[in-house]
């Protein structure tokens, strides 16, 4: 650790103007950095499915609520004589379930995604930035990053968050360097972490995850989507991004605010470091398709990853 000493908050605070998108895809972009996945980049990451399993990156919805999930899914059956339907009713942005946040979900001194003003996100639906920027879904190559595995532990702490150099370091010992328009799909062992520590709740005390220094290796490797399943370490260790107003924390702000890059929140990856550890290979085809809602901050997920 003495080797990768902490960045300072002016370092942090300088990411703002070193590590913005705004204006590189034209003012009036909507997708961010998922225009970092042409063509090309999907036709490779085809070529990556060699034995076709697939694995789901979804918890499934959850309808009990109780400590971290403050707003439980509603199910509800109609049955009939001979036919049966449901209504399915979501709040989904928070710890319990899978989804992926468009652009205009997050905002820093009333800025949004390419400087657009938080005030074009309204009651009926945001006016820039919305998940339907993504409607014809998202299809690259995913490279897992086993952060437990890297550091032969059974998941992260509090007092060790992910740090930028790990995640780097960690694709390199895999033989799957980051390229440009990947998925960065960070396991830090949620299900071990919270059946170690049952007191602790979601959004209300101190939680491993990201360190803020994960922005400059986003960027630099040009990252289209990060996927993870403990989001921001929190606290963060950084006044301006603990103070209570700010959601999220410094990874959601600095990667959708400033990167343009969404961010698929809750994912469940014990499943696919599993599946990895088990075929030897570290990098997949992901495939992500957000509901097409118009003007949503965005949307219930269910990735999928194809070896």
């Amino acid at each position: 650790m003495t080797d990768h000493p902490l960045p300072s908050e002016e370092e942090v605070l300088g990411y703002f103007e070193r590590y913005s998108n705004w204006g590189r895809w034209g003012p009036d972009d909507n997708a961010g950095t998922i225009n970092l996945i042409t063509p090309e980049k999907r036709r490779e990451a085809a070529q990556l499915v060699r034995s076709g399993r697939t694995v789901s990156l979804a918890y499934p919805l959850n309808t009990v609520g109780g400590p971290g999930n403050w707003n439980p899914a509603q199910h509800y059956m109609r049955v009939g004589p001979e036919a049966s339907a449901d209504y399915i009713g979501l709040l989904y942005h928070g710890y319990a379930t899978t989804h992926i946040d468009a652009l205009c979900h997050i905002f820093y001194d009333g800025k949004m995604y390419n400087g657009r003003p938080a005030s074009e996100v309204t009651p009926v639906g945001a006016k820039a930035g919305a998940v339907d920027a993504w409607a014809n879904g998202i299809m690259t190559r995913g490279v897992l990053i086993d952060i437990p595995r890297f550091r032969g532990e059974p998941h992260v702490t509090i007092e060790r968050p992910v740090r930028g150099w790990e995640i780097e370091a960690a694709a390199e010992k895999q033989g799957t360097p980051l390229e440009p328009g990947d998925a960065v799909v960070v396991y830090s062992g949620r299900q071990s972490f919270y059946a170690a520590n049952p007191e602790r709740v979601p959004g209300v005390h101190p939680q491993p995850g990201l360190h803020a220094d994960v922005i400059p290796v986003l960027a630099e490797r040009d990252a289209a989507l990060l996927v993870w399943d403990m989001m921001d370490a929190r606290p963060s260790g950084y006044r301006v991004f603990d103070e209570p107003r700010r959601p999220g924390g410094p990874v959601h702000i600095f990667a959708i605010v400033m990167l343009g890059l969404p961010l698929l929140d809750n994912a469940h990856l014990e499943p696919l470091a599993e599946a990895c550890a088990e075929e030897g290979r570290y990098e997949f085809l992901l495939t992500v398709n957000p509901l097409n809602v118009r003007g949503g901050t965005g949307s219930p997920v269910n990735p999928i990853a194809v070896l």
